[in-house]
């Protein structure tokens, strides 16, 4: 890793997958950054309120800074606006979690979500971080929405999802993903069990308007011994009629609005019903 924004800014996204903390050391040898350069860097965001030190062990962590700029620019980008009041909507019905993910270039982050469980088992995943495409349920519905060729070479930039890291259901091939992607181009959503995670089901459908490409995610996910495959099956036209209820809203989110025509891939030529017209 070389330069120094693509430095700083590497320490900034590991220190956001270790909520504890990491000492100089460990930031600087998975890094691969010298100590003394870690440390330069570590004492700039200490100085600019990105990051803190513990007064314990003296380890490095992240301050609120970036998910206050994180939330401002959601806020008035208008998706959660937007999608709140839907994604409320399919929790309620579903009694599970709702999620809706952007598509932001080669990128699909979750960006809000809304929980139906009251009671028992809850998925409850973290927010901001981005799907495997080719293993999570969001990642087939966006996947589907491309071409084969575009499909592909989304799956080969970012890498398949191995069993050993995600659910023992993840596919270990790309022949593997294509063949659920053109199932879920078919349907119009896709189903997945225990791909992403063990014991996670979830439902998903993309969301955009008729001849762009598409610009997010609905998701509506739960524990497998819940929510069942018929379950899901059952769910699923509710979940593209709100798809295509927050497509046709999407021109009142600056985000949205650019997102549909830049993001990544072709629309499809095949089978697409849940875009608004």
């Amino acid at each position: 890793m070389s330069g120094v924004l693509e430095r700083t800014l590497g320490i900034l996204e590991l220190l956001s997958k270790h909520g504890e903390g990491l000492e100089l050391a460990a930031i600087a040898d998975q890094l691969n950054i010298p100590r003394s350069g870690t440390h330069r860097l570590l004492t700039d965001l200490v100085k600019c309120g990105y990051v803190r030190q513990t007064r314990d062990h003296g380890d490095y962590m992240l301050t609120t800074k970036l998910v206050s700029m994180g939330l401002s620019y959601l806020s008035n980008s208008g998706i959660v606006d937007i999608a709140q009041p839907l994604l409320n909507h399919l929790a309620e019905i579903s009694g599970e979690l709702t999620r809706l993910s952007v598509v932001d270039g080669e990128r699909l982050t979750w960006v809000a979500r809304a929980q139906g469980a009251r009671q028992g088992l809850r998925y409850d995943p973290d927010m901001g971080s981005d799907a495997r495409l080719s293993c999570s349920s969001s990642g087939w519905a966006w996947l589907s929405t491309m071409n084969d060729d575009d499909a592909t070479a989304c799956l080969a930039r970012q890498g398949l999802g191995q069993p050993e890291a995600f659910g023992p259901n993840a596919p270990t091939s790309l022949q593997a993903v294509l063949d659920q992607v053109r199932v879920t181009r078919g349907r119009g959503y896709s189903v997945t069990v225990d791909t992403y995670s063990l014991g996670l089901s979830a439902l998903s459908a993309p969301v955009g308007l008729a001849g762009q490409a598409a610009m997010g995610v609905l998701t509506i996910a739960g524990p497998t011994v819940r929510f069942t495959e018929a379950r899901m099956h059952a769910l699923a036209p509710e979940l593209l009629n709100v798809a295509g209820q927050l497509a046709a809203a999407s021109s009142a989110s600056p985000f949205f609005a650019k997102t549909g025509t830049q993001a990544v891939g072709k629309p499809n030529a095949g089978r697409t019903p849940i875009y608004a017209p």
